[in-house]
Formats: structure tokens, sequence, C-alpha cells
């Protein structure tokens, strides 16, 4: 089985398989097992490329992965878990590009080996994974990163240059669970906006027939509130494959369906879900395409809005496949225009605003040339597709029950305006015809 990160050692390369940096968690690991990553890896290009970023030669397992120029090595004696230890290394690589003015590669290592030293004691402790969030481990290590600019270097030497102001309270910060936030934020009037966006797939046969259908969705959360607030939102049994922000408390959701959380400051994605079961779909098209002789096509096509009258779908577009050698299209619509567009090979058909419980319609002839060899193409008929947006309308029925937000210091005096808004888009909306 396998267990948590277990590092014995870091390493730092260049493209050359010279050693930039090392660091050593573990005594067990030396320089000549180190030395074996540029012999028998990276100087076999042929092996590097067949085997992938995961080595094991005799006891040790290598993992590496490549940004810029500059290789990261990760050397273990353990059962790691993989993937968790790409997720650290990654995480390194973002942790040194925060400190290095977005910036990692061999120039910037050779300038601030000491600040790495220093970083690489903070994110990892006898070869475990603690801390690589750049927003707390800069109100514990203030130092910048140095780009080689003398008078920058000596601006902050002289204390010229105003330092980033520490996020306040960085012991709790690192101690508890709330790195996401800092504490004192206040805002003049405070608002939440929850956004619930869902992209619906489906394929329909000619018939009618739902044969796979699939909604995926994300909620986005604009949080504008002053101290410390948890928020509470209470959801249906819909969602299914959650995943969440690092905020939301996952013992409360796994028992109760509730969100419970203490959220970021700004904008930032709550959870994503995925939906497989009783789908609302919001449209249904009814083609019928037949073959009028060899050069000639006639469409009908009938789209019916199966969401409620009191909402309004936007920018619907309805692509009709057509052969390939299609010369030209005679097309009358109820509603919207319509044209044949050669690039996409389809009659396109676009309404700017389509009610709900409405229908409307697509007839078109079109003329086809002629083989000039004798020779029948067959036309394997691609589905039509559809485009379009749904506000206030939900695929996959998932429902807010209650959004509640609670702040202990100013209790019920703590005021909040608060929007709940859901849209659905499409994503592959296919009906065969």
């Amino acid at each position: 089985m396998a267990s948590a990160v277990c590092c014995h050692a870091l390493y730092f390369y260049n493209l050359r398989g010279d050693v930039l940096l090392e660091r050593r968690y573990r005594d067990d690991v030396d320089r000549d097992i180190a030395d074996l990553f540029r012999t028998q890896i990276l100087n076999d290009k042929d092996a590097a490329a067949s085997q992938g970023p995961v080595r094991t030669l005799g006891s040790c397992t290598f993992l590496y992965l490549r940004h810029a120029d500059v290789y990261v090595l990760c050397i273990t004696r353990n059962n790691t878990n993989v993937m968790m230890a790409f997720k650290f290394m990654s995480s390194l690589v973002e942790l040194f590009k925060g400190y290095f003015e977005g910036e990692f590669n061999e120039k910037s290592i050779k300038d601030n080996f000491v600040l790495m030293y220093e970083l690489l004691d903070e994110a990892m402790d006898h070869g475990y994974p603690q801390l690589t969030d750049p927003a707390i481990l800069k109100s514990l290590i203030t130092q910048k990163g140095f780009k080689g600019d003398v008078v920058e270097m000596a601006l902050d030497l002289v204390g010229k240059r105003k330092k980033e102001e520490p996020a306040a309270n960085a012991t709790l910060q690192v101690t508890g669970a709330v790195s996401w936030r800092r504490e004192g934020l206040q805002y003049k009037k405070n608002e939440l906006y929850l956004d619930i966006i869902e992209q619906v797939n489906v394929l329909i046969s000619s018939t009618g027939t739902v044969l796979r259908s699939d909604v995926a969705g994300k909620m986005i959360m604009k949080c504008y509130l002053s101290d410390m607030p948890e928020l509470r939102l209470g959801l249906n049994d819909a969602a299914q494959d959650a995943t969440f922000h690092q905020c939301v408390n996952l013992g409360t959701y796994e028992a109760n369906k509730v969100v419970t959380f203490v959220p970021p400051d700004g904008e930032f994605e709550l959870m994503r879900y995925r939906c497989q079961d009783d789908i609302n779909l919001p449209f249904k098209v009814l083609p019928t395409i037949s073959d009028q002789g060899r050069t000639r096509l006639e469409c009908n096509v009938t789209v019916k809005s199966l969401f409620s009258s009191k909402l309004q779908s936007a920018s619907v577009v309805v692509l009709v496949p057509v052969p390939d050698n299609t010369s030209k299209a005679k097309i009358l619509v109820t509603a919207g225009k319509a044209k044949y567009d050669a690039t996409k090979k389809a009659l396109v058909w676009k309404i700017s605003k389509f009610q709900g419980e409405a229908e409307h319609s697509l007839r078109a002839e079109v003329q086809i040339m002629a083989s000039t060899r004798g020779e029948v193409k067959l036309w394997t008929r691609p589905p039509i597709a559809m485009q379009f947006q749904v506000p206030g309308f939900s695929a996959s029925g998932l429902r807010v029950a209650y959004l509640q937000i609670l702040e202990r210091k100013m209790g019920s005096g703590y005021k909040v305006e608060r929007y709940v808004r859901k849209k659905v888009q499409s994503g592959d909306y296919l009906t065969r015809t």
C-alpha cells in the first residue's frame, strides 16, 4: 500500500545534469545515488522518453519533472504515493515562482539558493510535506527573491521600499485551516454571489430516445464579506462525484449534505459535480431528412423548448449538417435566421431569443452537385448540434435549500446581500438524423 509522500532527498539539476541545489532529509541517500539520475536517466534519452518520469534503480525510486531549464528530482526508498509526490513538486515550483517574481529557472536558483534552503526547510520536515502555500510562507519568510538588479537589492536593504503587509496572525494561519483567508477584512456592504453553471451533454437517436446524457456542473462564488464568517450551504442529493475547494469541511458534507466553509475573499470555485441520472433536457430536436434523388436533399427540423414559459434561452444556434458537395440551399424558418455555411458544411440556424414551452421549425431544400465520375459517395449523416444558454434552468435538478451566513462577533447584526443564480449551457448536445 502506498504511503504518504516520504522524500529522502530533493535535487535540482540543469539540462546538462549539473546539480544546482540539493536538500537531503534522510541520511540513507548520498551524492553517488543522485549521480545515477544523470548517468542512467538524463543521458539515456530513449529510455527517458519511453519509461516516463518514474524510474526505479536498485532500492531507490526517482520521480522527476521538468520546468523551464530545471529538473526537479525526488528520491525515495519507500512505496511512495506517486501522485502526491508530483503534486508536492509542482507546488514547490509554484512556491518558488511566487518568491522569484514568476520565474523559476537555473539563474533564479543560483541567485537565491540561500532563500531556497529556507523555503525547503519549511516546506518539508524529515521527508514529509508540511507547507507550500506562498501566502502563509510570505508572512513567515519575508525575504524577497533576487533577480540580479543591484539597485533593486540596495533599495530593499536600506528599507526604502515598503514591504508587503504580512497576513495578520501568521501563527493562526499556519496551525489552523484558513490559509485561504486573512483576518481583518472589512467591506462597507457585505455581498455574496453564488452562480451555479451546468453544461449538459446528450446524444439522442433519430426517434427521440436518449442514448447518453450527463451534466457537468460547477459553483462559482464571489465573496465580499467582512471579518471571518462561516457559510452553510444546504443542497439536495442531485450532485454526484462532487469535488470541493480546500475550504470546505468534507465530514459535514458527507454526513448531512451541508457544505460548511469559511470562504476565501473574492471569486473562487466552490465545487464541481457531475450528474448522470434524471437529466432535465432543455430542448428536443425532431429531424426529418430525406434524399430526393441524387442532387436534392430535403430537411425538416423542429426544435421544442422543454423549460418553463417564464424562462428564455439566449443565443440559440442549430447546426444541421449537409453533404460536402452541397452547392446551395433554400431555407425557410419560423424564427431567427438561417443560411448555408460551406466552411461548416451545415445549415446554420440562429435564434436570438427562444421562449420556454415554444416550438420553431426549419425547412430547407438542399441542392447537391452531381458527381462527374459517376461515383456516389456515401454521406455519413453527422448528428445535428445545438448551442445555447438558459438562465434560471437546472438540468441536474440540483437545488439550494438554504444559504446561511454566521459571524460570531456580530451575530444577528451581520447583514449580507446574497444572490443565487443558475444557468445551463450546451456541451455536446447532439441529435442523430
